[in-house]
């Protein structure tokens, strides 16, 4: 069989939430079928990465995004009915690379990584093949409860984005083969959006022998935070540690430093650096040396869907995690045993210091309550292969 793959962004490095799951879901695909991957490129990096999947795949093609152009486009397509995720996921390439390799290489079956990918399969050269949707999350949902909190203009603009991206979802469900999600909290919301379309769950894993600890647990009273930090849930959640959550804990451990690792940094999380116990990373090379040396995980987000791989990979080296109620709600029961919860500043201070006070061992063993076994990525991944499969046969 072959398939036509398609993300938002380019599956590489995996060091990221939204390239995790699809470069494991190319290595999967690729094992047994021919696989195209077509996919949006947003920066240099991403461009210069082109390179490292073609021993994945069996042809990469990259369509360049001109971000500013689209910012410019999305402040005019306000008064339209256009979602602002298909105009900011926007690259006049993308046309040109579907045609070269739709009369090169005829797909099989198509499968869109995201709703923001969904658009492409619904148009033409693409409209008359069966296509699987990869929604992973549900995308309205979460500009929904970001307008819920969010201030005006911005929380008209979240709002605006949520009604119009979930007309697009149920449109995109109606028409896809087969529509998949990483929990059950997901296809419950789902439900509500086109109900006689059911979405299947196959939910993220981990690789549990790469982030295995190397070594003993460590004895700084080091907490670290990973996340892509221009994405806004990430980049509130970074605010509210430094403002509201790390002054507790500081005042109790001077010692404890923090740390924000991961890529992008906004202007205001770069600031927070500004306080010599919290250090902003921007990327890294391997954030793995970053787990392994720290005392605890944190994923304060007050807006989450789907699993977080941020609290996967933690646990999996080693660190038990403090995470707010949301993004408890989207983990895996077998997992949460690793986890502490906390809604407010305060008690998310507390359940941090309660866990750097521990010995190192038995902070390592609270992590190793977390059951990871069956969460290994061919095996969470393996469901879309059927699926992949019954739309070739609906042909």
């Amino acid at each position: 069989m072959r398939i036509l793959f398609l993300t938002h962004r380019l599956p590489y490095a995996p060091n990221r939430g939204d390239r995790i799951r699809a470069y494991h879901m190319l290595r999967l695909f690729a094992e047994t079928h021919e696989v195209h991957l077509v996919s949006l490129i947003h920066d240099d990096e991403e461009m210069g990465h082109l390179g490292d999947l073609k021993n994945v795949v069996a042809s990469v093609t990259g369509a360049r995004v001109n971000r500013l152009k689209n910012l410019c486009a999305a402040a005019l397509a306000l008064p339209s009915s256009q979602p602002l995720t298909h105009v900011l996921l926007h690259s006049r390439h993308m046309r040109d690379a579907l045609t070269r390799c739709v009369a090169t290489a005829p797909p099989d079956v198509v499968v869109a990584y995201c709703t923001g990918m969904a658009r492409y399969a619904l148009e033409p050269p693409l409209d008359r093949v069966p296509w699987i949707l990869d929604m992973v999350d549900v995308d309205s949902e979460k500009w929904a409860a970001l307008a819920e909190t969010a201030r005006p203009p911005m929380k008209w603009v979240y709002a605006r984005e949520a009604t119009l991206l979930r007309a697009f979802e149920h449109r995109a469900m109606t028409s896809a083969s087969a529509t998949t999600v990483v929990s059950e909290r997901e296809r419950d919301l789902l439900m509500r959006l086109a109900p006689p379309h059911p979405a299947a769950v196959v939910p993220n894993g981990v690789d549990v022998g790469s982030f295995a600890p190397q070594g003993p647990p460590s004895h700084e009273p080091r907490v670290v935070f990973c996340g892509v930090f221009n994405y806004g849930p990430n980049e509130i959640g970074a605010r509210w540690i430094a403002s509201d959550v790390w002054p507790l804990v500081k005042r109790a451990e001077p010692e404890a430093r923090l740390s924000l690792v991961g890529t992008d940094p906004s202007r205001s999380v770069r600031a927070l650096s500004d306080d010599p116990s919290i250090e902003v990373t921007g990327t890294v090379p391997d954030v793995r040396e970053y787990l392994w040396r720290a005392a605890v995980s944190i994923a304060p987000l007050s807006v989450a869907r789907g699993i977080q791989n941020k609290v996967l990979e933690a646990l999996a080296a080693g660190l038990p995690c403090v995470v707010t109620p949301q993004v408890l709600e989207g983990l895996p029961n077998s997992v949460r045993a690793g986890c502490a919860t906390a809604a407010d500043a305060t008690a998310f201070a507390n359940a941090i210091l309660a866990l750097l006070r521990k010995e190192p061992a038995e902070r390592r063993r609270i992590a190793s309550l977390a059951d990871l076994a069956c969460l290994q990525w061919n095996i969470q991944l393996r469901p879309i292969l059927a699926l992949t499969a019954a739309a070739f046969r609906s042909q």
